[in-house]
């Protein structure tokens, strides 16, 4: 669910957490298995997961194609890692691949691609269209989710004003954007360049209140700051997130779905 080029510096990938991850990440489950429940499958198609994370949502789409096959990508080597204990059951029907999204290239063109809780990790939409349009083979379905416009945005600005705090100042200046919320109008310009037929593009509001703050805020939402504090300042920064937010928390999740399909002639 990572999958993207973001990182301490411009292109480079962080590694996450994928054992703290994989247990805090039931909403991003229950989304994903939304999201492969708008997928028309025959059950012997050859697809794509594309920002797999540690395999949660991936083991839902491999019960979904018993006679076919999985690749799932990440960028993070512990959560291919994890994946691959998770998925082992599942033998020569899934291949797991550590590769930033945006420079994939498969051996074999795919009938599905599915993503979820990863786009809005990788900067470049254009690109990472134009990477999953040459994945799918022709008339091959694209299913996708990720944080659209407007998502977690008291959490943001919680965020930015611990940058400014002269404990973490010093180790987050200069940080690149890590994160990029699209809008519907982007997207749909976007997929159109790359020569997706849309069928339907749309924003969804879903709001979590995670029973351990901490633990999730800073497995799903504090990685790249984290990289980049030392580790006796870890605790301080989440607890200073977590203060700039109102309180029980609740996470206001703006989800950006994309429905569209290489056409069959292209």
């Amino acid at each position: 669910m990572t999958g993207g080029s973001t990182g301490p510096g411009p292109g480079r990938p962080v590694d996450w957490d994928a054992a703290t991850y994989d247990r805090v990440a039931d909403p991003q489950e229950e989304w994903g298995r939304e999201v492969l429940a708008r997928l028309t499958l025959r059950g012997d198609e050859r697809a794509l997961d594309a920002g797999c994370g540690s395999g949660r949502v991936t083991r839902h789409l491999l019960d979904l194609l018993p006679d076919g096959h999985v690749t799932g990508v990440d960028a993070s080597p512990s959560m291919i890692g994890h994946a691959r204990e998770n998925l082992a059951e599942y033998g020569d029907r899934v291949e797991l691949v550590v590769s930033d999204l945006l420079e994939l290239e498969l051996e074999r063109p795919v009938e599905a691609v599915f993503s979820n809780a990863t786009f809005h990790w990788i900067l470049d939409h254009q690109r990472l269209f134009d990477r999953m349009f040459a994945a799918l083979a022709p008339g091959g379905a694209f299913e996708a989710q990720c944080g659209g416009e407007g998502n977690v945005a008291e959490f943001k600005d919680a965020l930015e004003g611990c940058a400014g705090d002269q404990r973490f100042s010093a180790y987050l200046r200069g940080m690149p954007d890590v994160q990029y919320f699209a809008s519907v109008g982007d997207t749909e310009a976007r997929l159109q360049r790359s020569g997706f037929e849309i069928e339907r593009l749309w924003l969804e509001r879903r709001d979590v209140s995670p029973p351990d703050p901490a633990t999730f805020v800073a497995s799903v939402g504090l990685t790249h700051h984290l990289k980049r504090l030392p580790p006796e300042l870890h605790d301080d920064f989440v607890a200073a997130v977590l203060g700039g937010m109102p309180r029980p928390l609740v996470l206001r999740y703006v989800r950006l779905n994309i429905s569209a399909r290489r056409p069959a002639a292209g």
